[in-house]
């Protein structure tokens, strides 16, 4: 059974965990980051629409159950850099009124024990890091900042132009998204992304898409005092007599088992299974498993309210790069709305190998073609509450079980009928069409991209598992940098504020080392 001592493990290479392998890279620390995937094989079929969406070759091969005991597959990737291989790189912070209390028709989402001031210094560093372009101001619902965006706003492409100009007309006050890709527009033959129709969703065959691979673990590991293991996968963390301190990560690798030991473990496998690993490392000292005094550990699961929309374009759309424009003017409410509704972005644009795949090869290629020209691509994405029954198990057999059941429903139907509402000003037919190809099965049970919420931080360790440093309460020397801290889901995509707390938490820990700072 080999062994090896470091100064810190992490488990996980995705935006936590890779970006706190970065930044604690150039203290010198020994390090250890585990990894269970591979590294994504850069292959041609990185860009196949068939390859990677419609058969999902790159996605986990696992079966997950949901409350009723039906199996599904999630829609996760296990790889050098985790899901964000594959995101569409869109990286906004928290609206500032997202870390108070907000009050929803259904209920209330809790504060977080940090304010947006305590957290905003660490989004100008995440948005360095991760190449985010936009244009400060632009977005009605933004919150403070001083500092402008590091790259400029993406461009529009002309249909996307027109879109924009029509919703202008329409009243609304679209913006340019931010999104963290290695681009540069005012000199194209320097610039690594080529703007291509493959970004969201696919990974990035050019590596220009400013994921936590290539952002992140690549640039660590060129430090000698940084450990990469692939194909590691944890199987429990052990602990001392006192139940006070992890004393050994114990990891199948190649059909054999080893046991690392550090000082500090840092956890950030995602929400699941994050939760699924601390649940899963019960003993005599913690029965109801890792941290989880206050038995939160795996409750309060959120995902988001997500759904992809079609709308028909009476012109062509043959826009390649099309993830340039949001709207949040329903965020917080609306006129005949109290209560908030949730944001809506432009998706990564359907090609007709995906329009065959939902109608199941019924509709003639021909077809296909033409429905994909005149296609808008919309995500609409509303917050959904915690609720401490939706929640993460695992059974004696390993077996992970997701009981989920949406709330906040009413907010998402009135954000989807907002946006109906505004076809017949944007060029389109009066009608939106489900793209659940996608995620290739239905969102939101299999849609796990902004899991969060499982492993909550807080100032009551008789309500939270972890402090506001993101140290478990009940352990001296286990920390979570993934979404599982978040107390609340807000309805903005999630990655940015896992970065920023992956920074947050890294000086943290640099000073608990007695290091000389981090890198980012």
């Amino acid at each position: 059974m080999p062994t090896d001592r470091y100064d810190v493990i992490i488990i996980g290479s995705g935006a936590g965990g890779g970006t706190l392998a970065y930044h604690l890279a150039p203290t010198g620390k020994r390090i250890l980051l585990l990894e269970r995937g591979e590294h994504l094989p850069r292959e041609r079929e990185n860009w196949d629409s068939r390859t990677v969406v419609v058969e999902g070759k790159y996605k986990a091969a696992e079966t997950w159950y949901d409350k009723d005991g039906r199996a599904f597959h999630p829609g996760t990737h296990y790889c050098v850099g985790g899901n964000t291989k594959f995101y569409g790189a869109v990286l906004f912070r928290l609206r500032e009124r997202d870390f108070g209390p907000l009050h929803h028709r259904d209920g209330i989402s809790p504060p977080w024990p940090i304010s947006y001031a305590d957290l905003a210094p660490y989004y100008t560093r995440a948005e360095r890091l991760y190449s985010v372009h936009g244009e400060r101001g632009s977005d009605p619902t933004e919150p403070p900042c001083d500092d402008p965006y590091p790259h400029p706003p993406v461009s529009h492409e002309p249909r996307i132009q027109a879109l924009f100009d029509d919703l202008k007309r329409a009243g609304q006050r679209p913006f340019p998204l931010p999104v963290g890709i290695r681009l540069d527009e005012s000199a194209p033959h320097r610039s690594a992304c080529i703007r291509c129709s493959t970004c969201d969703g696919f990974p990035c065959l050019i590596q220009a898409k400013a994921d936590a691979h290539v952002t992140c673990v690549a640039p660590a590991l060129e430090h000698p005092n940084v450990t990469l293991l692939t194909g590691a996968y944890v199987d429990r963390l052990e602990t001392s007599p006192s139940g006070r301190e992890i004393t050994g990560v114990v990891v199948r690798r190649n059909g054999v088992e080893e046991t690392h030991r550090a000082d500090i473990v840092v956890v950030s496998c995602g929400a699941i299974n994050s939760a699924a690993l601390l649940l899963r490392s019960a003993s005599d000292r913690h029965p109801g498993g890792l941290a989880n005094r206050s038995g939160v550990v795996g409750r309060h699961y959120m995902c988001h309210l997500n759904s992809a929309l079609i709308a028909v374009s009476r012109r062509p759309n043959p826009t390649r790069f099309q993830k340039t424009l949001g709207l949040n003017d329903f965020y917080f409410g609306a006129d005949d709305w109290d209560f908030p509704l949730g944001h809506i972005q432009m998706l990564g644009k359907t090609d007709a190998a995906m329009f065959s795949a939902e109608s199941h090869g019924l509709l003639p290629a021909g077809a296909a073609e033409r429905f994909a020209s005149h296609a808008l691509d919309f995500w609409l994405t509303s917050e959904d509450l915690p609720d401490p029954d939706n929640r993460v198990e695992v059974g004696r057999d390993g077996r992970i079980t997701l009981r989920y059941t949406p709330n906040n429903v009413e907010a998402h139907e009135r954000l989807t009928t907002k946006l109906k509402q505004l076809l017949r000003h944007i060029g389109c037919e009066r009608t939106l069409i489900p793209r659940e190809a996608y995620f290739g099965k239905r969102i939101p049970i299999a849609g796990t991209g902004h899991q969060n919420g499982t492993i909550r931080f807080g100032h009551d360790p008789e309500t939270s598992a972890l402090d506001v440093h993101c140290k478990a309460h009940d352990l001296d020397n286990l920390y979570v940098v993934d979404a599982s801290f978040f107390p609340s889901s807000a309805a903005v995509n999630p990655t940015l504020t896992i970065i920023a707390n992956a920074i947050r938490v890294g000086d943290h820990l640099a000073a608990r080392l007695g290091a000389q700072g981090g890198a980012a």
